[in-house]
């Protein structure tokens, strides 16, 4: 008797197994069709967003957009037509409540991560806003939170400066958006400052005239600019003053060249009219009744 029930439920039981696995292969036969066409529309769309992409990138690139614009407008735009291409493959799957599901996990899945991961999207809104502002773009000289250099790179997390000594600055985008920074190469000409003194026993008139003439030799002033001369203050061994002046910078190197060859006119027309630039000098004035004078015998120490 046991023999025969133990004979029925196995039976029973490859019944059912034959039945699921026709039932599977029925739905596998039905839904090959949309299966297929399904893949087929997700590679068109890839392939889509990859030609497409090059498009809009050499459109950028012969348009006067920054490389920074350029590269972020390419990446999104071929997540977002890759994620179409997605959304369109399920639904042809029927799978209307899995991609219900999926967006709904992505929902709570993209709130908890947006909380653990506060700074890094900072950083990535903030590279998206950089990549749209004209007045920061690759190959500026820039200095910002205590750094100076090339820009080299903006992407969504970080900006990449190369200093003067060649080695590579990464600060993060967040802390250009958040601080200051200062553009050198954004205005052609900028205003070059010096500062020096003369002696005072120079003719003070006659200083500022050899000095401007200095400058105008080697730097052109355009229109509406002009050199700018100031005697500042007495020191304590030189009146001193301030010039400015216009130069062509576009970097610090640029700056301190200028410096530079302003320094050495300014000194050579001193030299050639007598001019003192003196140097800080610390006199000692000791008072009479600080010191009490001997007289000493001399005939007394001789003898």
């Amino acid at each position: 008797m046991q023999e025969t029930e133990i004979v029925e439920k196995t039976e029973k039981a490859w019944a059912e197994l034959t039945t699921k696995i026709f039932d599977w292969i029925d739905t596998i036969v039905l839904g090959l069709p949309n299966f297929l066409i399904a893949v087929f529309v997700l590679i068109l769309f890839i392939l889509f967003a990859k030609y497409s992409s090059k498009l809009i990138d050499k459109l950028f690139r012969k348009s006067n957009a920054q490389d920074s614009i350029r590269t972020v407008s390419v990446k999104v735009f071929r997540v977002v037509i890759i994620s179409l291409g997605i959304f369109i493959s399920l639904g042809i799957l029927n799978l209307n409540s899995v991609l219900t599901t999926v967006l709904g996990a992505a929902g709570v899945l993209g709130l908890a991560v947006g909380f653990a991961l506060q700074g890094t999207l900072h950083n990535t809104f903030s590279g998206i806003i950089i990549s749209f502002i004209p007045k920061l773009q690759i190959g500026d000289w820039i200095e910002t939170n205590g750094f100076a250099g090339f820009v080299i790179d903006i992407n969504l997390r970080s900006v990449i400066i190369q200093s003067v000594d060649y080695n590579l600055v990464v600060i993060p985008n967040s802390k250009i958006v958040d601080a200051p920074f200062k553009n050198f190469s954004r205005t052609p000409r900028g205003r070059i400052i010096l500062t020096c003194g003369v002696g005072y026993e120079s003719d003070l008139p006659k200083v500022q005239e050899i000095t401007e003439n200095a400058i105008k030799e080697i730097f052109e002033q355009r229109p509406g600019e002009s050199i700018q001369f100031f005697y500042t203050e007495f020191g304590d061994s030189s009146i001193n003053y301030q010039l400015r002046f216009w130069a062509n910078v576009a970097n610090q190197g640029d700056v301190y060249k200028a410096q530079h060859d302003a320094i050495l006119a300014i000194k050579a027309a001193y030299n050639e009219n007598d001019i003192n630039i003196p140097f800080p000098i610390r006199t000692l004035d000791f008072g009479k009744n600080k010191f009490r004078s001997e007289k000493i015998d001399i005939r007394t120490v001789t003898d």
